[in-house]
């Protein structure tokens, strides 16, 4: 039988409750168990694509073509495991669910109400999302006291009921603040959360304490008697270096023996922390220094800036620091200056490599393309993922080809010289203005050039698949026979992809004259081509994929792409 951990926040939101959940489930993996884990997201969205960076951070992209939140990456760089969409729930979808099946008759005329049908769809959903495992955890999100939560609480409770308490466990993720004009240590937002919770009919049986420092004996046992919990299970987890260290630090509290008794089991096996202790020193302890400069957009929002719209990418280029003792410090570029100030764009020359990220619309977008002309022009190694190969191609069409006229249509429709168009398949969709879940999204197949700095990139990192046997069974692990296409001849990788517009095939042919190559493809069933990859073999680095590798990184596992890319880096 699965056995479910629920994880739940405190009295604010942004303490952490992903990385701990992704923290745990490392620790559980380590102990030999199967684990998966499962984001519970109250609003109601669908899903998260059409959400924008600065409402919710990044979207997150499974395989199976799910537009996710943010903590399912943590999940799958923690665990090393590719999570479905499944895995993901919003009210939007429960509700969605419910009315669907009430109005084709799925209910047989009885009244459909909250309670039970709400907690009924939300544990049938859980339950799926954890077959095949030995342990699922469970994240809700939000906090406690959030009215919308009351359904998803309720129907923990419920499981409970009918697995028995040996099969399920709670775990309090809470902040204590320290006021900085008394600089005390303040236990009561998490007394409040113990009460909210209790309201619910359950009480945690472990509270994982977040806080600028250790949490010390003295309140320790404060929340042991406000909370009627075991001293042993108030777990101190103060702000640290890098969420890496998580994982280490809750083991040298016990937690991972701890969790398994609570849930009657013994470890399958002994934890080996060897590789990722020598990871988390590796950027910890760094010997060599990169600057890399981001240009993005989507970075303010009133008075602050959020990196969380690239979290993924700030994760990728983390990983490669860990793989190579390398600190990557990242500066946080927004495209729009070089707009406002075209002299501004020689900054780009300031670093030691620039990363044009994905994203959509009109802003910033002359600056981002001047940055690509200016990297390119200087030889300053480039990545361009996603939106970025596509303005590294208008960029290279305008300025190396001569077609002053190339654009994107996404950003000029009635362009002369359209490089980068939309596919008829979209067309309808965006005519319509239905967006969620229509774009080229999840797992596509892509044939490399051999030869190419893309296909050797892909080889020494051993992330190349030649064996069509290997490809099929990995078909078999999402929904993904549509994004197979025809595989040809030639190494093939498989990366994750979020966009509707393309390379236009009318240009092929005149851009790779020029020298740049299309080094990568997806082709469909229909024959048509898709191009996936382009790289400037004249220069040390200049390299784009219209597919997202972020998604694919973690820290025993670096994304390839960025690999060389920090390699080039370093050695400009």
């Amino acid at each position: 039988m699965t056995k479910y951990i629920v994880v739940a926040g405190g009295v604010i939101s942004g303490v952490g409750k992903g990385v701990t959940t992704a923290s745990l489930g490392k620790i559980l993996k380590e102990y030999g168990y199967r684990v998966t884990a499962v984001k519970i997201d109250p609003y109601m969205n669908y899903d998260a694509g059409t959400l924008r960076p600065t409402e919710h951070g990044e979207v997150w992209v499974t395989d199976d073509g799910g537009e996710i939140d943010q903590d399912l990456g943590n999940y799958e760089r923690f665990l090393d495991v590719a999570i479905s969409k499944k895995n993901n729930l919003t009210t939007g979808q429960i509700y969605k669910t419910i009315i669907d099946k009430e109005r084709a008759g799925g209910y047989l005329g009885e009244t459909v109400q909250f309670i039970p049908h709400v907690p009924n769809e939300i544990k049938r959903r859980v339950t799926e999302a954890a077959e095949g495992y030995d342990i699922c955890l469970i994240e809700i999100g939000g906090t406690i006291g959030d009215f919308e939560n009351i359904a998803y609480f309720f129907a923990m409770k419920s499981l409970e009921r009918e697995l028995g308490k040996e099969n399920i466990t709670y775990i309090l993720v809470t902040y204590l603040p320290i006021p900085s004009h008394i600089e005390e240590m303040k236990t009561k937002p998490t007394q409040q959360a113990i009460r909210l919770l209790s309201q619910n009919g359950i009480l945690p049986d472990f509270i994982v304490c977040r806080a600028a420092r250790a949490l010390d004996d003295v309140r320790k046992r404060k929340i042991e008697v406000m909370g009627n919990i075991p001293l042993d299970h108030i777990i101190s987890e103060p702000d640290i270096d890098t969420i890496y260290r998580i994982p280490l630090d809750l083991e040298k509290e016990g937690v991972g023996l701890k969790v398994l008794n609570k849930l009657h089991l013994k470890p399958r096996q002994k934890p080996n922390w060897k590789n990722w202790e020598k990871l988390v020193n590796g950027i910890t302890d760094p010997k060599k220094e990169v600057t890399i400069g981001i240009v993005g957009k989507y970075l303010d929002i009133g008075d602050y800036t959020l990196a969380d719209s690239y979290i993924s990418i700030n994760q990728a280029l983390l990983h490669v620091g860990a793989a190579l003792g390398v600190k990557v410090t990242i500066f946080w570029i927004d495209s729009k200056e070089f707009e406002q100030h075209p002299e501004k764009v020689k900054s780009v020359g300031n670093y030691d490599g620039i990363i044009v990220p994905g994203g959509f619309g009109t802003s910033g977008i002359e600056g981002k393309i001047a940055a690509i002309k200016y990297a390119r022009e200087n030889d300053i190694p480039f990545l361009g993922l996603c939106y970025g190969l596509q303005l590294a191609i208008v960029e290279f069409a305008r300025n190396v080809c001569g077609i002053t006229g190339a654009h994107t249509v996404e950003v000029e429709e009635g362009c002369s010289d359209p490089v980068i168009s939309i596919q008829e398949s979209q067309r309808k969709i965006v005519e319509e203005r239905k967006y969620g879940g229509t774009m080229r999204l999840g797992a596509y197949a892509a044939v490399l050039k051999k030869g190419s700095q893309i296909a050797k990139l892909y080889h020494d990192t051993n992330r190349d698949v030649k064996d069509e046997k290997r490809i099929k069974e990995l078909q078999k692990q999402g929904d993904q026979e549509f994004r197979l296409g025809k595989l040809g001849h030639g190494p093939v990788v498989l990366e994750r992809h979020r966009h509707r517009y393309e390379v236009n095939p009318e240009y092929i042919d005149k851009i790779e004259s020029q020298g740049l190559v299309f080094s990568g493809h997806h082709e469909r069933e229909d024959g048509t081509l898709l191009m996936e990859f382009i790289e400037l073999p004249k220069n040390k680095f200049h390299i784009g994929t219209q597919a997202h590798p972020e998604f694919k990184s973690n820290l025993e596992d670096p994304a390839p792409l960025f690999l060389g890319f920090i390699e080039a880096a370093l050695r400009k």
